[in-house]
C-alpha cells in the first residue's frame, strides 16, 4: 500500500498574481453575457452606499439643530427622512443582492458547463494521469469559490470604494481638521493589506490544492471500500485519510491565521482613529470649534467608515480564493485536447460496411514503451474475428485505438478505407459498438442505461437487445421493469446481470462494428452458452472483433488472431492455429483444458 503523503501526485504549480489581468479578462468573458445585471447591481449598490451615508448626517441635524436647542419643530420630518432612508437601504439591498446572486449564478452555471464540455473532449490518457476526485473538486468546489467572488467579493469591494470615497468626502466637507485625523490610519492600513494580501494569496492556494487532494483520496478510496474492506485494511484507509485530512486542515488554519491577523489589525486600527477622534474631536468642541452633532456624526462615519475594511479582510480572502480556483479552471481549459475531429471530418452518408484494416501499428501509454508493435492485419465486413493472448499482450488496446480513445503513434486503422482520424468522432463511436470488460452502469432507470438518452435507439430495438443477449428474463422480473431504478454503478444487480445490460446497451445502438473486451468473462457458464447461440444469428453479416480470455469463446470464430508482447505472431481458425507445433494458441489452449480438468 502506498504510504498516503505519496498517494497522488503534487498539484499543479500555480504561479501569478492575485488579480492576473488575464484571468480577470478571462472572467469577464463569462460575465460579459450578464453585465446588463451586473450595472443594475452596481446602480443598486449607489443607492445603498447613499442611503446610508445620508443617516448620520441626518442625525448630526438633528442634534444641532433640534435636541441642542431644544427645538422640536421639525424634528419629526427628520425622524420620517431617518426612516425613510433605513426603508431605502432594506429595499435596495434587497434588490441588489438578489440580482448580484442571479448574475453569480448564471456565470457559475456558464462556467460549470463550459469545464463539464472540455472534460469530454479530453483524451483518456488525461483521465489516465489525473485523479477524479480533483477534476471534480474544478467542476464543484473551484467554481463554487468563483461564485462567492460575485457575491460577496468583486461587487462587494467597489461598493465598499464607493462608500469609502463618499464618506472621505463628507468628512472633509464637514470638517478637514477632524478628517485628517479620522483618516491618519489610512497609509499603515494599506501597508498591512499589502502585506497580507500576499500571504493569504499563497495560503489559499496551497487549501484548494488540498482540496483536490482530498476529493481525489475519497474518491478513490470510497469506490474502492468493498476491497478495502476484503483486504482488512480499515486502519489503513483511516490512516490515510487521516493524514491527507491534516494537510487540508493545516493548510486552512494557515489561511485562517493570516485571515485573522489582518482582521485584528484592522479591528485595533480603527479603535486607534475612534480615540484620536474623541481626542481630537473634545478637544475641538472644548474650544467651541466644532458641533457636538458633527463629533456624533464624526463617529458614526468613522464606525461605517471602518467596517468595510474590518470586512475588507474577508471579502479580500475570498477575492484570493476565488483567484485561485480561477487558475485552476483555466488551467484545465487551457488544456488542448488532443483528440478532436479534423475540419471537414468525414462523415459516412450510409452506415458503413465494417472493414477494419491495421496496417503497421505502434502504440504506448507511457512513452518509449509500446504496447502494440507494428501490427497489421484486416477484418472483412461481416467478418467475426477473435483476439487472444497472454495477459498484457495488448488486445484491449486494438479496441481503444479503433475507436480514438487514444491515437496510434505511428501506422493507421482503417474503417472502410478510411483514416479513423479522419473521422467525425460522433460518426466512429457510434458505428462502433463496444463492450469493455470493466461494466458501467449510470444511476437512473434501466431504460435510460440502455438508450443514454438517444432518441434514435427506439423501445423495439431495446427489448430487441434484451432477448438476443439473454438480459429479458431478468428485467422482466424487476418490479418496474424497463423503469425499474438503477443504483450507482449497478450496485443493485450481479455482476453478471451488469453484463448482460451492458451488452444489450451496445446491440441497441444497432452498430455496423461490434467489439467486445471480456464481454462473457463474469457470466456463468450457462448464461454464456445461451449468449454464444444468441450471438451467432446476432452477428452473422456484423464485423466483430471478440477479445477473450477463455478460449471456448471464439472457438468459432471466423480467425482467431494471437497477440504476444505486443506483435500478432500468429493467425487463423481454431483449427488451424491447434496444428501449429509449440505455437502460442495451442499452449493456451492445453493450459485451459488442463486447467479445466483440474
Amino acid at each position: 500500500m502506498r504510504r498516503p503523503e505519496t498517494a497522488f501526485a503534487p498539484d499543479e504549480e500555480i504561479r501569478g498574481r492575485a488579480y492576473d489581468a488575464r484571468l480577470l479578462r478571462r472572467l469577464w468573458a463569462y460575465v460579459r453575457p450578464y453585465r446588463g445585471l451586473l450595472a443594475w447591481s452596481l446602480v443598486l449598490l449607489l443607492g445603498v452606499s447613499a442611503a446610508q451615508l445620508v443617516q448620520p448626517y441626518l442625525v448630526k441635524v438633528a442634534i444641532d439643530a433640534h435636541i441642542t436647542p431644544r427645538r422640536l419643530e421639525g424634528l419629526g420630518r427628520l425622524a420620517v427622512l431617518f426612516l425613510a432612508a433605513l426603508a431605502a437601504e432594506f429595499v435596495l439591498r434587497f434588490a441588489q443582492l438578489y440580482v448580484l446572486e442571479k448574475t453569480g449564478q448564471n456565470v457559475v452555471y456558464d462556467l460549470r458547463t463550459a469545464v463539464f464540455a472540455h472534460l469530454q473532449r479530453l483524451p483518456a490518457s488525461y483521465f489516465d494521469r489525473h485523479p477524479v476526485g480533483r477534476l471534480m473538486s474544478r467542476v464543484t468546489s473551484d467554481i463554487d469559490a468563483l461564485n462567492e467572488a460575485f457575491t460577496s467579493g468583486l461587487v462587494l469591494i467597489l461598493a465598499d470604494l464607493l462608500k469609502l470615497a463618499g464618506i472621505v468626502a463628507i468628512l472633509l466637507w464637514m470638517d478637514w481638521r477632524l478628517a485628517l485625523v479620522t483618516l491618519a490610519v489610512a497609509p499603515p492600513m494599506v501597508g498591512v493589506t499589502w502585506y497580507f494580501g500576499g500571504q493569504v494569496r499563497r495560503a489559499y492556494r496551497r487549501v484548494r490544492a488540498m482540496v483536490g487532494r482530498l476529493n481525489g483520496f475519497l474518491q478513490e478510496t470510497v469506490s474502492g471500500m468493498r476491497l478495502v474492506q476484503m483486504c482488512s485494511r480499515e486502519s489503513w484507509a483511516r490512516d490515510a485519510f487521516r493524514e491527507v485530512n491534516r494537510q487540508h486542515r493545516d493548510a486552512s488554519l494557515q489561511s485562517v491565521f493570516y485571515d485573522s491577523v489582518f482582521s485584528a489589525v484592522v479591528e485595533m486600527l480603527g479603535s486607534v482613529s475612534v480615540a484620536a477622534i474623541v481626542w481630537a474631536g473634545g478637544a475641538r468642541i472644548l474650544r467651541g470649534s466644532i458641533s457636538f452633532g458633527t463629533l456624533v456624526a464624526f463617529f458614526d462615519y468613522a464606525e461605517k467608515f471602518f467596517r468595510p475594511l474590518q470586512e475588507f479582510s474577508q471579502r479580500y480572502a475570498t477575492m484570493q480564493a476565488a483567484m485561485a480556483s480561477a487558475e485552476r479552471i483555466f488551467q484545465l481549459l487551457d488544456v488542448e485536447p488532443e483528440i478532436v475531429a479534423r475540419p471537414g471530418a468525414y462523415r459516412p452518408a450510409r452506415p458503413p460496411r465494417g472493414e477494419i484494416v491495421f496496417e503497421g501499428v505502434t502504440f504506448g501509454y507511457e512513452p518509449g514503451v509500446p504496447v502494440l508493435q507494428d501490427v497489421s492485419f484486416r477484418i472483412r465486413p461481416g467478418e467475426r474475428v477473435g483476439v487472444v493472448g497472454w495477459t498484457g499482450s495488448g488486445k484491449t488496446t486494438l479496441i481503444r485505438l479503433l475507436i480514438r480513445l487514444y491515437d496510434v503513434w505511428d501506422g493507421r486503422i482503417l474503417l472502410d478505407g478510411v483514416d479513423v482520424r479522419e473521422y467525425d468522432l460522433a460518426a466512429l463511436r457510434r458505428s462502433v459498438g463496444v463492450v469493455f470488460q470493466d461494466t458501467f452502469l449510470f444511476a437512473g432507470t434501466v431504460h435510460y442505461n440502455l438508450t443514454l438518452g438517444d432518441e434514435r435507439v427506439t423501445r423495439e430495438r431495446v427489448e430487441r437487445a434484451l432477448e438476443v443477449t439473454g438480459a429479458e428474463a431478468f428485467v422482466r422480473r424487476l418490479p418496474g421493469q424497463l423503469q425499474s431504478e438503477v443504483r450507482e454503478r449497478g450496485g443493485n444487480f450481479s455482476t453478471g446481470e451488469k453484463q448482460l445490460l451492458v451488452f444489450a446497451r451496445a446491440l441497441a445502438f444497432d452498430p455496423p462494428v461490434l467489439a467486445l473486451d471480456e464481454a462473457t468473462s463474469s457470466v456463468d457458464p450457462l448464461t454464456e452458452a445461451r449468449m454464444q447461440q444468441a450471438l451467432r444469428a446476432l452477428l452473422a453479416g456484423r464485423t466483430s472483433l471478440v477479445i477473450a480470455h477463455r478460449l471456448a469463446t471464439v472457438r468459432d470464430a471466423d480467425r482467431i488472431l494471437v497477440l504476444h508482447h505486443g506483435r500478432l505472431r500468429e493467425q487463423g481458425t481454431h483449427r488451424e492455429l491447434l496444428r501449429l507445433e509449440s505455437g502460442i494458441y495451442r499452449t493456451l489452449y492445453t493450459l485451459q483444458q488442463a486447467a479445466r480438468g483440474a
